[in-house]
């Protein structure tokens, strides 16, 4: 299955020498956080300062590094030159709810409204799309914290990341749209006082600051030379499709698709006609949708990894899969 690999993980991850920010995502459970853990470990190992960070609302790094990560960054036991960090994704919802609380206090003061900023703060809040929101701006404060030299995101299933991801976008034409009225206003506002002097505008500034700081990270989010984004998938019908669909939404966006991993194959080295029909069929099956993989993915796929005898969890286990993943 190897030898149809044109450019392996290792090979990919050389000739792009200034990569720094690397995304995982694919279906649930196809085993992208501990995919996202080897290539930490392996790069770590390298010589290089690495953060390992899970935007996944439900966070499994602690349970795979066998060590409490949440909250904050904290050295992985083991493994120098390695951070892992589960983002608090309830720390990072109420930190963004005072700053809305902040925004519209502004805003309702230079409007000279007398209505409470919580009236508004609970509403603004309860759009199904915050969480991801907040997660996203707390993933741009940390790649643009420039405190690592490698950034190794676990994210969220495909749908989720792809929107997480997507919001770059999304604030890029929001906040255009919310500088142009807010510029009308304070020039409408100007034209009606008697007075010439311009008095401060936190909201402008802010909006200013903000403008720039999503540039930033919509410019280091679609340069192929920093960021590349590894879809993760078992040969299996479900998982390929899901892929396949994302691969041309995140091209839309024009975020960088680094290529496709496969996992869990069973090495058929180790199945004869003695073994039971069931791990046979599968093996019959995974051959079929590797037939799939190749031709989908031609030119895409990094590496195949095999179904290990017993759950990768532990840092020993990571550097096996490591050695695998970047053979």
């Amino acid at each position: 299955m190897t030898t149809q690999i044109e450019t392996s993980m290792k090979n990919y991850v050389m000739d792009h020498q200034r990569l720094k920010y690397l995304f995982f995502g694919g279906k649930g459970g196809v085993g992208k956080t501990a995919m996202a853990g080897a290539t930490a470990i392996w790069l770590a190992k390298q010589g290089r300062r690495v953060m390992l960070a899970s935007t996944n609302p439900v966070h499994s790094l602690s349970g795979l590094l066998g060590q409490n990560v949440f909250g904050q960054p904290t050295a992985v036991n083991g493994v120098p030159n390695l951070w892992a960090y589960e983002i608090d994704t309830k720390d990072t919802i109420e930190r963004s709810k005072q700053e809305i609380r902040e925004k519209i206090q502004w805003f309702l003061k230079f409007a000279d409204i007398s209505t409470k900023a919580e009236d508004f703060v609970e509403s603004a809040t309860m759009n199904p799309a915050f969480e991801e929101s907040a997660m996203f701006e707390n993933m741009v404060d940390l790649m643009l914290g420039g405190e690592y030299d490698v950034y190794v995101f676990d994210t969220a299933p495909t749908a989720n990341a792809r929107r997480l991801l997507g919001m770059s976008q999304v604030y890029s034409l929001w906040v255009g749209k919310m500088l142009k009225s807010r510029q009308e206003a304070r020039s409408l506002r100007e034209l009606l006082s008697f007075t010439k002097k311009k008095e401060a505008d936190p909201l402008m500034d802010y909006l200013v600051s903000f403008r720039d700081r999503m540039g930033k990270a919509r410019e280091m989010l679609t340069d192929p030379a920093q960021t590349a984004f590894f879809f993760v998938t078992l040969a299996e019908a479900l998982p390929i499709a899901v892929i396949t669909r994302f691969i041309g939404w995140f091209h839309d966006f024009g975020i960088p698709v680094g290529g496709v991993i496969v996992n869990m194959l069973i090495d058929q080295k180790q199945v004869d006609e003695k073994s039971p029909d069931f791990v046979k069929n599968r093996v019959a099956m995974q051959d079929r949708y590797m037939d799939d993989v190749w031709q989908k993915f031609e030119g895409m796929v990094r590496s195949t990894l095999p179904l290990y005898e017993t759950e990768v969890r532990g840092v020993d286990m990571l550097q096996r899969m490591g050695k695998a993943l970047f053979v």
